[in-house]
């Protein structure tokens, strides 16, 4: 069981909790902390001295004064108002991971919403009520404005729902549920839609992801390095405990791992080639290259999804401070060296598509025993390059980029929910490459039977045959592509 604002949050368990794998809870010493904070924030409320989105206005209005009268219509404002999200529906385990992030930093007790509305989003959490939120509209400060407006706008009847495939009115659905809307009271609407949890689910799920693809790089890299009949020398642990990277030494592990008792490198023992190409030779160094970048990240999303990312934040009934905790730079930048990662594992993926089918050691051109009326592999390559050279295009850093707004009160900002949404983009493409770099080499070890290779290699060998057959004669390859992507997005190889 996990506990809100009292627990550590991390990768698998968001991940987990999301998928109704792992129960979350608010637990009394959570409650106390919210009721506390939420006690120092009415007596500001009732106070005559302004504090920042408590009793005065937002953004530039922030030197306008609010009566008391009129803090719930403020509050409910500033939801209406930022809801301005444009583009296609974000996916709904992408909404729910925003809603458990954000119960996370509500409960830890500095930003003042009410328990009934922190329950409220519990609700929706447990009972797959998912707000619908467009995907761009976000600079990624002050936090994920417009995608937050649209997720909590149904806490006061006003947005959308997803039931099922269909949209329905966000009004509908509570009352489906015996739900009355909610009211919002001082600094609700702030806290609500200030923090960095649109960019936080993003890099959350793109992690969740990219573990698994991590480990099937160095899987694919096995099995083409197999079918090119080439060396295991570079593997080596004392060539890499003297530059002891620890992603390099990881994949190295792997690497050797992978091709144990391969009848393929007992061949070696007398072979005249020295060396391979870098796309083989280097993995342990390309792909450790990017296990570090995913492990710098991964600590930067962990600090995130246990940090309080609103504003302003309250440390006593007399003081709350507006700061700056809702920018999005610290995991924007972060995102866009994932990103670089995740692209350069496509790259080199690309280019051992491409060394298979040179016809080098034994290997027919293009991976067929009849060219020239057939084909073979030669075109999936030409869609390997394709999606690398997108990716090169998507690597464009947002981070590096600003755009100010809100008259200048907001002059700098992160454009973080770029970077978020890119990675994935990036990942999704990294999982095609994959897709045909398995195809590619189960083909290629075709030709080098009757040799039996590690058992991990055997067992992946056969998923890929259970439904794309050796080639012989051209066919429509589209299906074969199509089989093996789904047999990556559903993690069916074995990788460990």
């Amino acid at each position: 069981m996990f506990k809100y604002g009292i627990d550590r949050l991390t990768v698998d368990k968001t991940i987990q909790i999301a998928r109704g794998e792992l129960k979350a809870v608010l637990t009394e010493e959570a409650i106390a902390k919210v009721n506390e904070c939420r006690a120092k924030v009415e007596t500001m409320a009732n106070s005559d001295k302004a504090v920042y989105g408590v009793n005065t206005g937002f953004g530039p209005l922030c030197d306008t004064q609010i009566s008391p009268e009129e803090t719930s219509k403020l509050q409910e404002n500033l939801l209406i108002t930022h809801a301005v999200g444009v583009g296609n529906p974000i996916g709904k385990e992408l909404s729910k991971i925003m809603m458990i992030c954000k119960v996370q930093a509500l409960s830890q007790g500095f930003s003042g919403v009410r328990l009934e509305v922190i329950e409220r989003i519990l609700f929706f959490i447990e009972n797959d009520i998912l707000p619908v939120v467009p995907e761009q509209g976000s600079v990624g400060a002050s936090g994920d404005l417009a995608p937050l407006s649209h997720l909590f706008l149904p806490l006061l009847g006003e947005g959308e729902f997803w039931v099922g495939k269909d949209i329905l009115p966000a009004k509908e659905v509570l009352a489906q549920h015996g739900l009355e809307p909610i009211t919002l009271a001082a600094k609700e609407g702030l806290g609500l839609i200030n923090g960095t949890q649109f960019i936080l689910a993003h890099t959350i799920k793109g992690l969740h992801r990219m573990e698994y693809l991590l480990d099937l790089a160095d899987v694919a890299g096995a099995m083409s390095l197999e079918g090119f009949m080439g060396s295991a020398a570079p593997y080596k642990s004392a060539l890499h405990e003297i530059r002891p990277f620890p992603g390099n030494l990881k994949v190295a592990e792997r690497m050797r791992m992978l091709l144990d008792e391969s009848e393929n490198l007992a061949l070696h023992s007398n072979c005249e080639r020295v060396q391979d190409p870098y796309s083989l030779r280097c993995i342990p160094q390309v792909h450790g290259a990017s296990r570090n970048a995913f492990a710098h990240v991964k600590e930067m999303a962990e600090i995130e999804m246990n940090s309080v990312t609103d504003n302003p934040i309250v440390l006593s009934e007399t003081e709350a401070i507006s700061g700056g905790n809702f920018h999005g730079q610290p995991l924007a930048m972060a995102i866009d060296y994932c990103a670089l990662a995740a692209s350069e594992l496509g790259n080199i993926a690309d280019r051992r598509c491409y060394l298979l089918l040179e016809g080098k050691y034994g290997l027919p051109r293009l991976l067929t025993s009849s060219g020239g009326l057939n084909s073979g592999f030669m075109i999936p390559q030409y869609t390997t390059a394709a999606l690398v050279t997108e990716n090169k295009s998507l690597c464009f850093p947002p981070s590096a980029d600003s755009v100010p707004t809100s008259l200048g009160q907001e002059d700098h900002v992160s454009m973080g929910s770029i970077s978020g949404r890119k990675f994935n983009q990036i990942l999704g493409n990294l999982e095609k490459i994959f897709a045909i770099e398995l195809m590619y080499a189960a083909q290629a070890i075709e030709f080098r039977r009757p040799n039996r290779l590690s058992d991990i290699i055997e067992k992946n060998f056969e998923i890929i045959r259970s439904k794309v057959d050796k080639l012989e004669d051209d066919r429509v390859l589209k299906d074969d592509i199509n089989a093996m992507v789904e047999f990556v997005k559903n993690r069916a190889f074995i990788v460990k």
